[in-house]
């Protein structure tokens, strides 16, 4: 019996992973993940207190980046302890309960800000070639449904196959690649036959992000026919410029996500660095960017962070 309670311990206790190789430099390398994580939360809360205390940005376009933040903060906060607690060397452990709810969050928020991405991309297309139907095509209500079936979309999901986790037996090594869990890294613990996993996360990620990222492709292309419609060269480079933001934001999300998913698919014997590398920047490097993006590119974000930085000065200054 003893036996048998500590084999389901241990089956149930992974063990999270650092820098590998970097081990006696944990403490001096955990300042810069920090500098980074306390950038993106607070440039992603900047952005959610401006667009909700600012009557201005009540508007569809602004909704939107305030539902990209939260999807930013959803995606890495929930690494952000386990990440810590292992660079100060606090503890590498994690329950296999709390592996699965951190995978939830991470893959849900990570398939969430897609969509949001296409939501936004469906934003830039109505204003640019339909703009007299603007306020009426996207109402509030329909901006509240876009949002809520984003999330339920991701959750429902990422659901199956986290659920099927629970019926895996680890009997074999119980070392994670990262600092936090990843299901691709989970399922290649497993002792069982995990190619439903496999398939599954393959068509999801398929599906899903070839579904965005096809309705964002579509929808630029309308828009690029439409500017290219408009006669004066500086009203094509303003029309230009009003998308340029959602497009560096577009590239900064998908490229880390292919990279990292060709990484742990094809590249499975390559240096642990490069894994570690790769994840760390597909959930580091949208959060923090996006709102640096978006507070430099759009005008009404940039006075709203101006004036939350100095209040005095910008109010006279308007008088």
């Amino acid at each position: 019996m003893a036996t048998l309670n500590s084999s389901s311990t241990l089956s149930s206790t992974f063990y999270l992973t650092g820098i590998p190789g970097y081990e006696e430099f944990h403490h001096w390398i955990s300042i810069p993940f920090c500098v980074l994580y306390l950038v993106g939360i607070m440039g992603n809360c900047t952005i959610l207190h401006i667009v909700r205390t600012d009557p201005r940005l009540h508007e569809p376009m602004y909704y939107f980046l305030a539902m990209l933040s939260l999807s930013d903060m959803g995606m890495s906060m929930p690494t952000m302890i386990s990440l810590f607690r292992v660079l100060w060397s606090i503890s590498r452990e994690i329950q296999f309960n709390t592996c699965v709810v951190q995978m939830f969050f991470i893959h849900t928020f990570s398939f969430t800000e897609s969509s949001v991405l296409l939501a936004m991309a469906f934003d830039c297309y109505v204003a640019m070639c339909h703009p007299l139907r603007y306020a009426t095509i996207l109402t509030p209500r329909l901006i509240t449904k876009i949002g809520i079936v984003a999330l339920l979309r991701s959750a429902f999901a990422m659901t199956p196959i986290l659920v099927r986790l629970a019926f895996f037996p680890f009997c074999h090594s119980h070392i994670l690649s990262h600092s936090y869990c990843l299901h691709q890294d989970m399922i290649r613990l497993a002792c069982a036959d995990t190619m439903f996993n496999v398939i599954y996360g393959l068509i999801l990620v398929i599906v899903l992000w070839g579904m965005d990222s096809l309705g964002i492709f579509v929808s630029y292309m309308c828009i690029l026919h439409s500017i290219l419609r408009i006669a004066s060269r500086e009203g094509r480079l303003k029309a230009l410029n009003t998308c340029a933001s959602h497009i560096c934001v577009v590239l900064i999300l998908y490229v880390p996500m292919i990279g990292l998913s060709i990484v742990h698919r094809f590249a499975k014997h390559s240096s642990p660095l490069i894994h570690v590398f790769m994840a760390h920047v597909y959930l580091l490097v949208p959060p923090v960017l996006n709102p640096i993006i978006y507070s430099v590119k759009t005008k009404q974000i940039c006075q709203g962070v101006l004036h939350l930085l100095f209040p005095t000065k910008i109010s006279s200054a308007m008088m």
